[in-house]
């Protein structure tokens, strides 16, 4: 972990991520309040958690200050607000402006006015990838004893797909099957996507029981690293599995992986490879 900061105010979404960087902050004696935001996180699973909406931004920086915060980490699933009844405190009032301008250029350019408008009130913002070294997704094989190298090609286009469409602040991933490219990430996310594959002519991808094509996924060019890394997890690959996918392989160094363990389970299972590669381009 960093040194330049010594107490963390959590901003919980949903999902498993939050609760990972709930634990291993709170194992050194770092963290000092979660904000439990409403609608996306289960205040349950934090000891203390405070509930507060997207809009409530001027709560939430008194808050963390009241905790003794000088950090901050986002982490977890949260869906872009609808700004037609996004209701705001009087510092989130503030920030609206920029928001709207920011969110018609994509999601990247919202979380950067984020990002700022903590920082300006004196918060260091920190990834999650830093508060465990278990999250990381490293070089080389991650999970499950299938060969990744039969399909180094559609691994490399599927790559080069994921930054193209990333330049355009679109998403993070691509599924590529012998060359074809079968689907792209938006704003509907990764699981969504994967429904969507499972649901394509099965000439053109594969099948449980012949697996063929790959999803790859890696962080935008512009993007922000310290929010909103891609994220790959068990549930990821048994989805990429229902959809016939042979592997999944994500930018070594720039992804997270949830519950390496469950993920090296769900894969042998499935006769499927994950990988943490380093991209040409």
């Amino acid at each position: 972990m960093s040194d330049r900061w010594t107490r963390l105010g959590l901003i919980a979404g949903g999902g498993a991520l939050p609760r990972l960087v709930a634990q291993a902050c709170a194992a050194d004696g770092r963290l000092g309040c979660v904000i439990a935001l409403s609608g996306f996180a289960d205040p349950a699973d934090y000891d203390g958690a405070l509930v507060r909406t997207i809009g409530q931004f001027g709560h939430v920086v008194r808050d963390m200050k009241a905790a003794g915060c000088d950090a901050v980490c986002f982490a977890g699933i949260v869906t872009r607000p609808d700004f037609r009844s996004f209701v705001p405190d009087m510092e989130g009032a503030k920030l609206l402006p920029g928001l709207l301008a920011a969110a018609v250029r994509g999601d990247d350019a919202l979380l950067r006015v984020v990002v700022k408008a903590f920082e300006a009130h004196g918060l260091q913002v920190v990834g999650a990838d830093t508060l465990s070294d278990s999250l990381l997704a490293p070089e080389g094989r991650i999970g499950g004893d299938a060969d990744a190298g039969p399909h180094q090609s559609d691994i490399a286009k599927a790559m080069q797909i994921a930054a193209a469409i990333g330049v355009l602040d679109a998403g993070q991933g691509a599924v590529v099957c012998d060359g074809l490219v079968l689907a792209l990430e938006a704003q509907e996310g990764t699981d969504a996507m994967l429904e969507r594959v499972a649901q394509l002519p099965e000439n053109i991808r594969g099948t449980v029981d012949v697996p063929r094509g790959v999803l790859a996924k890696r962080p935008k060019p512009q993007q922000e690293r310290r929010i909103d890394l891609p994220v790959i997890g068990a549930a990821t690959v048994e989805r990429a599995a229902a959809a016939g996918l042979a592997g999944i392989a994500v930018e070594a160094g720039a992804a997270l992986i949830l519950g390496r363990e469950a993920v090296d389970e769900a894969a042998r299972r499935h006769g499927m490879f994950v990988a943490g590669v380093t991209p040409l381009s």
